[in-house]
């Protein structure tokens, strides 16, 4: 399995983000610069934290237009995986990949601390190596991580089990207490909090890890399902 790290002028979360997929995983893994046009190469897209061009007009509101978005478009409609963290998360709101938006947190303040999360879903590519109702430790670092979108969009992600993380007690006024969705199809997700950061006990939690690993033996088990097909 193949990994694509996105990197934006203004990430400082693809480091972490290579980190966490080379030992974690031990899969092959690149950085991909925004201008790239091919993404055809890699299996699983990772959209990282950070301040994308500055957070001009809006947390990932230009990053959505770069050219390397129409391919994640594109490998996301053909099935591949693609995981928004963070800024990650704002971007594929903005480009319409997922539902709602991210707005300042509640207190004006930016958050960076440990959250626990509860997992929702575990029925998902990124989830399904943990139980539902696990509560996890990962940490946030957010100034506008208040996930909205409005009462229609709520009802249809709860219809369609599309909420795959929960906050315990929630840190940012996020409609619902969303911490991450998924879209409709499960193989695109996003979330706030920071997954990569919470792969070692080093870094005081190892929590996160299960999405990393969750995604691998998702893609192991759909490729040997078609091998025997």
């Amino acid at each position: 399995m193949k990994f694509a790290v996105l990197v934006f002028p203004g990430s400082n979360c693809d480091i972490d983000c290579y980190k966490a997929v080379e030992e974690s995983l031990g899969e092959p893994v690149d950085y991909v610069w925004h201008t790239a046009t091919d993404l055809s190469a890699y299996d699983c897209i990772l959209v990282p934290g950070g301040f994308s061009y500055g957070d001009y007009l809006r947390c990932g509101a230009i990053s959505r237009f770069a050219p390397v978005m129409a391919e994640v478009a594109k490998a996301a409609e053909e099935g591949k995986y693609v995981l928004g963290i963070c800024n990650g998360f704002q971007i594929l709101t903005e480009a319409g990949l997922l539902p709602g938006t991210l707005r300042r947190n509640e207190s004006l303040k930016f958050r960076c601390h440990d959250t626990e999360l509860r997992v929702e879903n575990n029925d998902n590519p990124f989830t399904s190596l943990y139980a539902p109702g696990d509560v996890i430790t990962i940490p946030i670092a957010h100034g506008e991580g208040n996930y909205y979108c409005d009462e229609a969009t709520l009802e249809q992600l709860k219809r369609n089990n599309q909420i795959i993380f929960r906050y315990v007690q929630n840190p940012n006024g996020s409609v619902d207490d969303i911490a991450g969705i998924s879209n409709e199809r499960g193989n695109v997700v996003g979330m706030m909090p920071h997954p990569e950061r919470a792969v070692s006990s080093l870094l005081g939690s190892e929590d996160g890890k299960k999405m990393f690993t969750s995604i691998l033996k998702a893609w192991r088990d759909r490729h040997e399902s078609a091998s025997v097909r």
